[in-house]
């Protein structure tokens, strides 16, 4: 019994479900590959980036060492939100402190999303997985018992062979639904640390540039 003797003998269903659970699958591994190298390299980037801008003599020197530091473009559009826009619009209208709250939610929300991109796919894989996998193991089942009823010779040898080929896709499921799982998890842990983080330090930033 194999994977490739399953996928023969199934019908268009059985290969339609089995098709799906292999693209789940490389849609997941491709997120969790990318998301595990950028989430590492931004770990770092973050430190080196607010450590450099604390570190720097003017508003112009920190900013442009954080775009030394800063591959993943994390900190730095905190950075340039701290540019105001001129007045004459409603952008500009409240006290600094008030734009440059909204200037740094703004930045904030639009670097979290960054962050967030393939969290959504690596929970929907999680969490349908092993119900496509279930799919395909009914309906395996069913095509097998109605196979074995045609041929008019009903046993628990014929019946058991074609039912444990068909708990595979179940198998399956499971496969695809656990690393995906895993890695979300693991995922929001990470980015929960990066984005406290930022979060401090555009409260800092705001802080210090909110005196007129």
């Amino acid at each position: 019994m194999n994977l490739q003797h399953v996928f023969a003998q199934s019908d268009a269903i059985g290969k339609a479900v089995a098709i799906l659970l292999l693209l789940m699958s490389i849609a997941s591994w491709v997120v969790i590959l990318w998301k595990a190298w950028l989430l590492r390299r931004a770990g770092g980037d973050v430190a080196r980036s607010v450590a450099g801008f604390w570190q720097a003599p003017s508003l112009d020197e920190a900013a442009s060492r954080v775009g030394g530091f800063d591959r993943g473009l994390l900190v730095l559009p905190l950075v340039q939100a701290t540019q105001l826009p001129a007045g004459g619009t409603l952008a500009a209208a409240g006290d600094r402190a008030q734009q440059l709250t909204r200037a740094l939610r703004d930045a904030l929300h639009g670097v979290m999303r960054r962050l967030q991109f393939g969290q959504v796919l690596l929970a929907t894989i999680g969490s349908t997985a092993p119900f496509v996998g279930l799919l395909g193991t009914v309906w395996g089942i069913y095509h097998a018992l109605t196979s074995i009823a045609g041929s008019g010779q009903i046993s628990i040898d014929k019946i058991a062979g074609p039912v444990g080929e068909a708990l595979i896709m179940t198998a399956a499921g499971l496969a695809v639904a656990i690393p995906a799982v895993l890695a979300y998890n693991w995922f929001g842990r990470v980015i929960g640390h990066i984005e406290a983080e930022l979060e401090g330090f555009a409260r800092d930033l705001r802080e210090l540039l909110a005196k007129p």
